[in-house]
């Protein structure tokens, strides 16, 4: 759990000497002609974040504002007394909300909107740094928005060429009421314990800078940085009921930004930027070169165009899949997981809370991390999970069995651990009980180890396995098939997400997963040489479950046990698919009974191709490892479709938008990084031992393109160039790896290689 630090004091940082410059190629770079309007900032603002502190940017010349977010910032607690239904209660008070931290303005009286032409900001993902530039009465001004990991703080910095000055103020306030403290700082807690705090300091050239009142006020400067941080006393540590006495948030926010404005704006910048690009940097990729009238337009411009034109862009393709990376770099490092919301909000008030749901988006959210080269970033997840595996285990013992749980275990027994669709960081759950939930968050902590090969990684996560594992040797039920002496074990009463019956027995949905599970189990036992005994058991239980079969009336996969249909044809949740992805069980390449492969293209088939953000991504996701490209890149390309007055689709931001209702979208985080997640699965498809090049590559990329530094599962990275959809240069590294088989259309190749070794391999170009 020590892996998972809270808001703390921290050693002095490295301080480069040098930066790259800002990039110009639209591969990297975002850029828009208007600022955000206030009143829309999670479609329009502009997202930093250092892994823990966030914020959306409104870029306004005459009014900066920044809606600043901490991502351990929550209401509620442990939620442990269940409602009369044996389920959790779900809401903002007994369950909790991520929250807003604080809001900070920056007003410049006379430089509105209006009064300035030239307006242009940027979003230079490759140093994670937002530009404004402007041009007033003759005067060019800039500022500068960056959130710096190293020195922990968010720093704004204005700048000018042509003898201008800055004259204005700057406050910060709480976003719960907040009383007392002054100009520089506040504090509060929450009824359940949580404290937290920010701060704010301003320094400037040429001019003055004074606190007043509520307020700082500079006047007359040629030059202004603002340095603002915040957090919480939120532990990782279930045994201090995630709360640390000894922390006040406030004057640990107020050292930090004292301690970062002791360095001039261009060495914090610095420095930020080389953190930054020691992630962002192992990734890249081209799909091909968009026009010049495509690079003129503006990104919003680009969107609609990409839409209404159906002409492909790819230098835009690639810049979202980077926004991905981004917003993955900014919103997971050194604190909690990324939420619904990731880690930017505009209020108090996010649907479903911004929980972790465990049926289908927290682990979304998590896909890319390791397929584009950003496992540090996993870790999060990870720690997260094992920090709430104590208060986990104990609500499963002592609440899961209840007689009002529609979802207990026939059998009467009970053991490990298993979680609701809705967790919150304080060890508590929410909404209804979600037995398979604990398979499907031990199966994608596995996947992480398959890719970074890490032992430290498979011992943290062992006891989540075995703890799984044995939540499930005490919840299966031996029934025997129809018409058959066949006795099979098949998953208790559950709902397969999010419709049909809900209490169905063999739901595919936790048949699926839970072979998956023990699999793994046995797996990382044998890698550990622990539990042999127990290892043999679950292998025994294993060999006994039920695995879907294909319906005699539908031609589909069943989703529960059953020939007929029971829910929704074009549902948003593909649940009986979780073994053609993100499991790998399901495999159109002759491992798996073809029945099997049909059944399963049928049911996706019918799903349809007309859904929203995450069930998109998911779809495109399957379609990838079905191998057909151009309906994958189809669900792509409709995810980034513009969202107009709350329709579903890509915001003025590049977040993604859900309609929930007629003319109300929201923005939910997982399909910014579940997008991206398929369009590396078009170009790459991994598993321990075996690895194909382009299985899924589109007409729209096909004509030539690259990428470097892409993972792969069973320990090894690629770089690949194509051209005409064939591979022309393919080099191979290992990162822990020893053998695989590389194959590309017709054509195989074994390679075998020592950790840290590559070779570059022929035969697949034309």
């Amino acid at each position: 759990m020590a892996g998972l630090p809270a808001f703390t004091a921290a050693a002095a940082p490295r301080r480069p000497t040098d930066a790259p410059p800002p990039t110009e190629d639209s591969r990297h770079l975002l850029w828009w002609q208007a600022p955000a309007d206030d009143q829309s900032m999670i479609e329009q603002g502009l997202p930093v974040g250092n892994g823990r502190l966030g914020a959306l940017a409104s870029n306004d010349p005459g009014r900066e504002l920044l809606l600043i977010t901490d991502a351990t910032l929550w209401t509620g607690g442990l939620n442990d007394k269940l409602d009369a239904d044996g389920q959790f209660p779900y809401g903002r008070t007994d369950f909790g909300s991520f929250t807003l931290l604080a809001r900070l303005a920056v007003d410049i009286p006379d430089h509105d909107l209006s009064a300035v032409n030239g307006y242009r900001r940027t979003l230079d993902l490759s140093q994670a740094l937002l530009t404004t530039t402007y041009v007033r009465a003759g005067v060019t001004y800039r500022r500068q928005i960056f959130a710096s990991r190293p020195d922990d703080v968010i720093v704004l910095h204005f700048t000018q060429s042509g003898g201008g000055r800055y004259t204005g103020s700057v406050t910060l306030d709480g976003t719960h009421g907040e009383t007392g403290g002054g100009a520089e700082s506040f504090g509060a807690s929450f009824p359940g314990g949580l404290r937290y705090g920010a701060a704010v300091t301003a320094h400037g050239t040429g001019g003055r800078v004074r606190v007043n009142g509520a307020r700082i006020d500079f006047s007359g400067c040629t030059d202004l940085t603002v340095v603002v941080s915040g957090g919480t006393n939120y532990a990782p540590d279930a045994r201090a009921k995630y709360r640390d006495p000894s922390l006040d948030p406030e004057k640990l926010a107020r050292t930090k930004v004292r301690a970062a404005a002791a360095h001039p704006a261009g060495t914090l910048l610095r420095t930020h930027v080389a953190d930054y690009r020691a992630l962002y940097g192992r990734l890249d990729l081209s799909l091909g070169t968009s026009t010049a009238e495509q690079r003129s337009l503006d990104t919003w411009e680009r969107l609609a165009a990409r839409a209404r034109d159906r002409t492909p862009d790819p230098e835009l393709e690639a810049a979202y899949l980077q926004f991905g990376r981004y917003l993955m770099i900014s919103g997971s490092r050194g604190s909690l997981p990324l939420n619904l919301q990731g880690l930017w909000l505009d209020g108090n008030d996010p649907d479903w809370m911004g929980d972790y749901h465990t049926d289908i988006n927290l682990q979304m959210n998590y896909w890319m991390a390791d397929r584009t080269g950003l496992s540090p970033c996993f870790d999060a997840l990870t720690d997260y999970c094992l920090a709430q595996l104590p208060s986990w285990t104990a609500l499963t013992r002592s609440l899961f069995n209840d007689p009002r749980n529609r979802y207990r275990n026939s059998t009467g027994k009970n053991a490990g651990w298993t979680v609701a669709i809705s967790t919150n960081p304080h060890g508590g759950m929410g909404w209804w009980w979600h037995p398979a939930g604990n398979a499907w968050l031990a199966n994608t902590l596995w996947e992480h180890y398959e890719f970074t090969g890490s032992r430290t990684h498979l011992n943290k996560i062992y006891p989540l396995l075995k703890g799984a594992c044995e939540f499930w040797e005490a919840r299966l039920l031996p029934t025997t098939l129809p018409g058959s002496a066949r006795e099979v074990l098949v998953a208790d009463s559950d709902w397969s997400p999010e419709h049909g019956p809900l209490d169905a027995q063999g739901i595919t949905y936790a048949q699926e997963l839970v072979w998956e599970l023990f699999g793994h189990y046995q797996a990382a036992a044998g890698e550990l040489g622990k539990d042999a005994a127990y290892a043999a058991t679950i292998a025994g239980l294993r060999k006994r479950l039920y695995l879907p079969e294909v319906s005699p009336k539908t031609g589909w996969l069943e989703e529960w046990m059953s020939p007929d249909n029971l829910g929704e044809t074009t549902h948003r949740h593909l649940s009986p698919l979780v073994g053609l992805f993100p499991g790998d069980r399901i495999r159109p390449d002759g491992s798996t009974p073809q029945e099997t492969v049909d059944g399963a293209t049928a049911l996706l088939t019918a799903r349809g191709m007309n859904s929203f953000g995450w069930a998109n991504a998911w779809r495109a996701l399957c379609w990838a490892r079905l191998k057909h490209a151009e309906k994958a890149y189809e669900l792509v390309t409709t995810n980034l479709r513009p969202s107009t007055g709350g329709g579903n689709g890509t915001a003025f931001n590049l977040f993604d938008i859900y309609e929930v209702e007629q003319g109300r979208g929201i923005f939910q985080i997982d399909a910014n990084f579940g997008t991206p997640a398929a369009m590396t699965e078009m170009l790459l498809y991994s598993r321990p031992g075996h690895l194909e090049l382009l299985p899924a590559l589109p007409d729209a990329w096909a004509a030539s393109g690259y990428v470097t530094g892409l993972p792969a599962r069973g320990g090894f990275v690629v770089d690949l160039r194509w051209r005409d959809g064939t591979p022309t240069s393919v080099r191979l590294r290992s990162v822990g790896g020893r053998t695989t088989t590389v194959a590309h259309g017709g054509t195989s190749r074994t390679v075998d290689l020592r950790p840290g070794k590559s070779v570059t391999l022929k035969g697949f170009t034309r």
